[in-house]
């Protein structure tokens, strides 16, 4: 995973149910992996959110789904209260998203299943924003190339210096790396591994990088990282191919799985 000289040590996990499935922590005994947003007003407005209104940045981690970018924006399971135990929510139009997250030997394994019509498109990130300093870096074994979105989609060879995650240089870059299972952040003598899968689609997985190094929003920028793995190859359901999306299978249900490890240098 990393070479010699490191250990895999204890990570936890946080949720909450009612205010869309949030993760509100990811952490070791001696640091937390997740970013909040530094506005408290932001992180206060995100508890009284509605269905269709506008995404509320406050860090953590947010399940995007049917759709990443496009309508609604960031998808509508985050802005919607999810029932617990295994905690599951409802998409109009699209289906039952239900999450299971556990604790191994291996790290944190959260298992994801939609169930609804055959055949129903969606994409769905997992959008999570990480707490990591100028020198923090990521490697993903499986890419070679990217698509950068904005301002308009055009390919480039990864990692062309966007695998480097600091320091702040006043831009806002994000990229799509499709054909990508596995991801490693190093930020210094720490690591987060992720790696995911979606059984018999495989193909479809991806890894969205959001690397907002004081960019963005042009009004009050701030730095936040975001490290996405994901089932999809576009990151808007509305302007996505008929082969960039996944769909509910021939018997009403897709699943797709992730694994989380933390690592600390001896």
């Amino acid at each position: 995973m990393t070479g010699t000289g490191w250990t895999r040590v204890p990570l936890a996990v946080t949720t909450d149910e009612v205010h869309g499935g949030r993760w509100t922590s990811l952490r070791t005994a001696r640091r937390e992996w997740l970013w909040t947003n530094p506005d408290p007003a932001v992180v206060l407005g995100r508890g009284s959110v509605s269905p269709s209104d506008p995404f509320v940045d406050a860090g953590g981690v947010e399940e995007c789904v049917p759709t990443i970018r496009g309508v609604p924006d960031h998808g509508g399971a985050w802005s919607r209260e999810w029932s617990p135990g295994p905690a599951s929510v409802d998409l109009p139009g699209v289906g039952r998203l239900t999450r299971a997250i556990g604790t191994t030997g291996r790290g944190v394994e959260v298992g994801y299943e939609l169930e609804g019509a055959p055949g129903t498109p969606f994409l769905h990130a997992v959008h999570a924003l990480l707490d990591v300093g100028p020198n923090a870096h990521i490697t993903v074994p499986e890419a070679t190339s990217m698509t950068v979105l904005d301002p308009e989609p055009h390919l480039l060879p990864w990692p062309s210096g966007l695998d480097r995650l600091g320091p702040d240089d006043g831009t806002a870059t994000c990229a799509l790396l499709t054909g990508c299972r596995e991801v490693l952040v190093v930020d210094g003598d720490d690591a987060l591994s992720l790696t995911w899968s979606a059984p018999g689609r495989d193909e479809l997985c991806s890894l969205l990088l959001w690397r907002n190094l004081r960019g963005w929003p042009v009004e009050a920028p701030y730095r936040s990282i975001g490290v996405e793995p994901m089932v999809g190859r576009a990151a808007d359901l509305g302007s996505a191919g008929a082969g960039d999306v996944a769909r509910i299978g021939p018997d009403g249900r897709h699943v797709w799985n992730l694994t989380l490890v933390a690592l600390e240098r001896s």
